[in-house]
């Protein structure tokens, strides 16, 4: 199977070091100096679903990633938030890469790497058991999810728990987006999502929860400050988030 997968590969430029699967794609980046610091500016905004969490409750709850990519959440959940980490990434190149090239910590108590389909995994995952969840599946084409139906959104909805949030990564056409959303919404209810505005590069982050209502403006903004206050050094700009954030009914 492993032999079937793309090979990891690198680049670097001004300090940064990216991630490809033997295509220009960019597939994730690191700091090479500042490992902590989320660089790519999509991956940030998947880091908005922290708007819909109490800060305080975050050190030692349950944090998945389902796509490893650089790592860059799975070092930030674990080292900057101190969550219980798990990344579930089918490409063991990119596990490998992770890492000898972008600082991925050894398994231990807080850290779990699992090499698995994402959705194979999601069926044999304790339900509930996930405060926040990020899905960012894509293949070396990097044209749209390679996870993207209905159940599999079930699945998440399944895993997260109660007053817990995800992150979705959504790169692709106008159509393609709007199908995703959909899926979404028919897991989750149109009133439990929301959407971010597009990236430059064309990446629509969607968050999506169970049983966690948006903040009243006035907490929602205190929580953005405190977010920016403790992380905004990292790359977490969450006051900008406020003016980019869309519920999908609107």
């Amino acid at each position: 199977m492993s032999s079937e997968l793309p090979e990891a590969t690198l680049s670097e430029a001004d300090g940064v070091r990216f991630l490809h699967l033997g295509s220009p794609w960019v597939q994730g980046a690191m700091r090479i100096r500042d490992p902590l610091h989320v660089e790519l500016e999509y991956v940030q905004r998947m880091l908005a679903a922290l708007l819909w969490l109490e800060p305080a409750a975050l050190a030692g709850a349950h944090a998945v990633q389902l796509g490893l990519g650089a790592g860059a959440l799975t070092r930030f959940t674990l080292r900057a938030l101190a969550m219980r980490t798990t990344a579930v990434e089918l490409n063991p190149h990119v596990i490998a890469a992770g890492r000898a090239w972008f600082r991925l910590p050894p398994d231990g108590a807080q850290l779990h790497i699992v090499q698995a389909d994402a959705s194979q995994w999601l069926t044999r995952a304790e339900p509930a058991s996930a405060t926040l969840l990020h899905v960012d599946l894509y293949d070396e084409e990097a044209a749209a999810p390679v996870l993207d139906d209905e159940a599999f959104y079930a699945a998440c909805h399944r895993l997260l728990a109660p007053r817990g949030a995800m992150a979705v990564n959504l790169f692709g056409r106008h159509a393609s987006l709007d199908r995703s959303l959909a899926r979404i919404a028919a897991a989750f209810g149109t009133e439990a999502v929301w959407r971010l505005r597009a990236t430059r590069e064309g990446n629509t982050v969607v968050v999506a929860t169970r049983d966690a209502p948006l903040p009243p403006r006035a907490e929602l903004a205190q929580r953005a400050a405190e977010i920016e206050s403790r992380w905004g050094a990292l790359g977490l700009p969450a006051r900008k988030w406020l003016r980019m954030l869309r519920p999908l009914g609107a």
